[in-house]
């Protein structure tokens, strides 16, 4: 296996459990508190995890491995019908199902396929290998997301720390 499957694999395969952590431990209320107006909370994030997990980079990979080209995928085109109601334990049980897919097909992933190209409708021309690289980022990056939209109720709490906190403060 090659060392950024390797490395990608190890961040996307405690993506999910963390998430189930989350769900299984914190109040509904607080994961789904928006830290400002505008921003996600903790529920959105993890909803956007479970659409590209479902739309996104899977399907991406797949596409990569037949020599197709991809479409954009727009984040912001709207959340379906239903899923305000649906469960942070339910998302995150759908998130670790659709994520062991995705790992099986990533596992099979060679030297040889990182090299493979496709047409990004907005980035150009872009390797699998690249791809791989966001995959993770995106995961880190919506987990920090998540987690400090977590922290704000705490942060807001917490008096002279206050300022040791700064960093994390999301600002509306």
């Amino acid at each position: 296996m090659d060392k950024i499957v390797q490395l990608a694999t190890q961040v996307l395969q405690t993506t999910p459990v963390r998430w189930l952590a989350l769900s299984q431990t914190l109040d509904v209320p607080l994961m789904r508190r928006q830290p400002a107006p505008g921003d996600w909370s903790a529920v959105e994030c993890l909803l956007h995890l479970v659409e590209a997990e479902r739309e996104v980079f899977p399907v991406r990979l797949q596409r990569f491995l037949d020599g197709r080209d991809f479409e954009a995928f727009n984040p912001d085109a709207g959340t379906p019908p239903g899923v305000a109601s649906l469960q942070p334990l339910a998302l995150s049980a759908e998130f670790a199902q659709l994520r062991a897919g995705s790992l099986r097909v990533l596992a099979g992933v060679g030297a040889a396929e990182l090299e493979r190209t496709a047409l990004h409708p907005e980035l150009g021309r872009v390797t699998l290998d690249q791809m791989i690289h966001e995959w993770a980022a995106h995961d880190l990056m919506h987990t920090v997301q998540a987690e400090r939209a977590l922290m704000q109720p705490f942060i807001d709490g917490c008096g002279p720390w206050r300022e040791y906190f700064l960093d994390h403060v999301v600002r509306g």
